[in-house]
């Protein structure tokens, strides 16, 4: 299976006259991020600038009304509550934002996470079980359930009442349970479908302090931990989610929580300046670390914590276990291509292995994408089962093609570009045939190139500090808010060297003739020893902060030889 040999530039084609002349208080090149944004005018292009955060009424949601209602009587009652959660970062915030809420309300909340090893993704009987034990009657589940119906009623059996809060796709069957928040589910009319499952829960949040204020308590006092879980999920940056992201942002930059303030010290990371960026590139593999690893129990107790000195030996284990996440992933990524070389179909990666550590699958599968611009699958077979996740390009929809598979699996569930599965072993290779034949029926007939966009091309010349203030108000930026992206054309590259542990990143400085810019551009070191006199290359504009220093770079997304 081979590399692509390039990458597909797109740049988005110049904006019309009339938006030119609507959008004229802003620079030329503002004029065109924000068009390509919708901004049409000058007042749309000021309330994208400004992302106030656009609150709809929780209500609004099928299930709310139910779900506080019963939250409300278990917290009257005094009956134990049980925050049921997910391991990666949306659901350890979202455990996290929902039991502190309740506690404050005075409710006698406590969480639960399963163990990605022992008990897998989501609602597991055995779990339940104990919980039921325990005298437990009410559980909330955050980020999971929506296709757990027979795990549902069995709660219901156990004599437990659950309300189920998952931003997830729901299958035909919602779950019989007291309430179920999910915005997707059918004839929900709540507007913006895009929540995370951290968001769903200061929206139940949100419902349960209108309905029963408390003095000196607002959700909104809960907006750092929406603003980690929502950027770490990838979950679109528009709407609802972008106002509460930056909203979040500002309260994250305060250090008001000191599990955050001492992970963001761990990671090298200013705290007074976080960014969209440093949450997904800094801490949120650094949540992510303890459930891939051991547990995510580590994660949740670093969040929750009000003391320095637990919370700061535990970001330092955090910070640990993500070097050694980071290892693995490696290992495995070099293991599944070997496997990949030998497939039969070259539109699909399948690697399997009983050596493959199932809590780093879903990074090597998004490193193969990454390199190889196919669907991919890697997981770890176990004594009976196999556990994979998977990882797509926009044009293969992954739940989609492992519905049509459901007859094989014991459970799966996902999103268009990412998704996960639990198959017997006796079904694994009929599973290989079956998802590769849908991926060749799916995909035979396109170029497998991927795209990179771009916002707008101009020379060096023109890429000015005098930009920054602008570029800064476009954040949060992510999945469906894209950072602005510039192309710049003909460019003598006056040094370049390798640079990290392995060599895999390249620092060069490149100057049209009249500016000159440092640039980083990160896992593209081979082209190092390749590097032409003259290149063209498409990258984003920053500041960048580095052992007390502050100067302008390029973050170089692609290289290509100047014609």
């Amino acid at each position: 299976m081979q590399i692509p040999a390039y990458r597909r530039w797109q740049i988005a084609p110049a904006l019309p006259a009339e938006a030119n002349i609507a959008l004229v208080e802003y620079p030329y090149p503002i004029r065109q991020i924000l068009y390509n944004r919708g901004c049409l005018d000058a007042d749309s292009a000021e309330r994208y600038l400004r992302a106030q955060p656009v609150m709809y009424d929780p209500f609004q949601m099928i299930g709310m009304e139910d779900a506080v209602a019963r939250i409300l009587s278990a917290i009257s009652m005094g009956e134990e509550i049980v925050v049921y959660g997910d391991y990666d970062v949306d659901g350890v915030t979202a455990t996290a934002l929902l039991v502190q809420v309740l506690q404050q309300m005075g409710g006698k909340a406590r969480a639960y996470i399963p163990n990605r090893f022992d008990e897998g993704y989501g609602l597991n009987n055995e779990a339940l079980d104990v919980l039921a034990q325990e005298q437990v009657r009410l559980v909330i589940t955050v980020d999971c359930g929506i296709r757990s119906p027979v795990e549902a009623e069995h709660a219901r059996s156990c004599g437990m009442d659950m309300i189920i809060t998952d931003h997830h796709h729901p299958k035909d069957e919602i779950p019989n349970a007291w309430a179920v928040i999910c915005p997707r589910q059918e004839g929900d009319p709540y507007p913006d479908k895009n929540l995370a499952g951290v968001g769903l829960a200061f929206k139940l949040a949100q419902a349960l302090l209108l309905r029963h204020p408390v003095e000196g308590v607002s959700a909104e006092d809960w907006l750092d931990l929406v603003a980690l879980g929502t950027v770490a999920d990838l979950v679109p940056l528009v709407d609802e989610n972008r106002g509460l992201v930056r909203a979040g942002l500002r309260i994250l930059r305060m250090g008001r929580r000191q599990g955050v303030l001492s992970l963001a010290q761990a990671a090298g990371l200013n705290p007074e300046r976080l960014t969209a960026g440093d949450i997904s590139f800094g801490l949120a593999p650094r949540l992510n670390a303890a459930g891939r690893l051991e547990s995510a129990l580590a994660a949740f107790a670093m969040l929750m914590s009000t003391d320095p000195m637990e919370a700061g030996p535990l970001a330092q284990k955090l910070d640990d276990q993500n070097r050694q996440r980071q290892k693995i992933t490696q290992e495995i990524q070099q293991a599944a291509e070997l496997m990949a070389a030998e497939e039969v179909s070259p539109h699909l990666i399948f690697a399997v292995h009983p050596e493959f550590n199932s809590g780093v699958v879903g990074l090597a599968a998004s490193r193969l994408v990454e390199a190889y611009y196919r669907p991919a699958i890697v997981g770890q077979i176990g004594e009976e089962t196999t556990r994979a996740s998977c990882r797509s390009i926009p044009i293969f929809h992954i739940t989609k093609a492992l519905d049509e598979c459901a007859d094989l699996l014991v459970r799966h569930g996902g999103h268009a570009m990412a998704a996960g599965f639990t198959v017997s072993n006796h079904q694994l290779e009929e599973l290989r045939v079956r998802l590769q034949a849908i991926a060749e029926r799916e995909l035979a007939d396109q170029e497998l190139v991927p795209s990179l966009r771009a916002d707008i091309e101009l020379p060096l010349s023109e890429i000015r500090p005098s930009l920054l203030p602008y570029l800064d108000q476009l954040q949060p930026t992510g999945t469906n808010n894209p950072e602005a992206v510039f192309v710049a054309r003909n460019l003598w590259v006056t040094n370049s060297r390798t640079v990290g542990a392995e060599k895999k990143h390249l620092k060069l400085t490149v100057t049209d003739g009249s500016i000159t810019y440092d640039a980083i551009a990160f896992r593209q070191g081979h082209w190092q020893d390749q590097m032409p006199e003259s290149v063209d290359l498409m990258f984003t504009f920053e500041k960048n902060n580095f052992q007390g220093r502050e100067y302008l770079q390029l973050n170089v997304k692609d290289i290509q030889p100047s014609p």
